[in-house]
């Protein structure tokens, strides 16, 4: 039995791998799901001063505390920085890690840095205008290539806004994130924002695959993330 752990991006929670878990769990693995620290349900713990130390801390306290190992840790979009950091603090207690249309940073880069300058500038933007300086407002989901009404429906009122140091803080790496293997999966149906990282994966031997989807797999298209994730889990 694997358990597989799924770290949800920006303005999300743990609620976004809803339609993903139970085919996980009905091929005989466990699934945790965490919310990071100010969203969605954590929302009231939301301040300033919550970064991607945080968000990183939050995933290690998890394996730390139910005494996880064998882990297959999945990050999507911006929790590729999340896992990144992650597998580098614990990699004993992983088996791998998997890159849902997501960041894949290294030692001293900031997530804000890893978007096109375009999008970069509009986040900046953004931030300073209705996110007060230091929140992300939520993204357009028509952007992020979500376009069915049931699913912009339950989509839609659960987003939250996403604190801003998580973007601005650099990772810290000691070299240990590279004794976990790591596979890339990208979500070709939309502007394919995360493209460079994706060819960064290949190039570096990763395994890369590609689902014909918008950014929020998860959501639009969960059998197939729910099958493409076992695959590669076993491979």
């Amino acid at each position: 039995m694997t358990t597989f752990v799924l770290v949800h991006g920006a303005w999300h929670g743990g609620w976004a791998w809803q339609r993903v878990a139970p085919a996980l769990r009905a091929a005989g693995h466990e699934v945790l799901s965490p919310t990071l620290t100010g969203l969605s349900d954590r929302a009231h713990l939301l301040t300033p001063q919550v970064g991607l130390s945080t968000h990183v801390q939050d995933v290690v306290a998890l394996l730390e505390g139910h005494d996880c190992s064998d882990v297959v840790l999945v990050g999507h979009s911006y929790a590729g920085q999340v896992i990144t950091g992650v597998a580098d603090r614990v990699p004993e207690r992983l088996h791998k890690r998997i890159y849902l249309d997501a960041f894949v940073g290294d030692d001293g880069e900031a997530a804000i840095d890893l978007l096109p300058p375009t999008i970069a500038h509009h986040y900046r933007e953004s931030v300073e205008g209705p996110g007060f300086g230091w929140l992300v407002p939520v993204r357009s989901l028509a952007k992020l290539g979500v376009t069915k009404e049931d699913d912009l429906a339950w989509l839609s009122p659960r987003l939250t806004p996403h604190p801003w140091l998580t973007y601005t803080e650099p990772l810290k790496l000691t070299g240990q994130v590279d004794e976990v293997p790591a596979a890339y999966i990208e979500c070709v149906d939309w502007m394919r924002v995360f493209t460079p990282h994706a060819e960064k994966a290949a190039a570096r031997g990763w395994a890369t695959h590609e689902i014909s989807t918008g950014h929020e797999a998860m959501v639009t298209a969960p059998a197939d993330l729910a099958a493409m994730l076992l695959e590669i889990s076993a491979a």
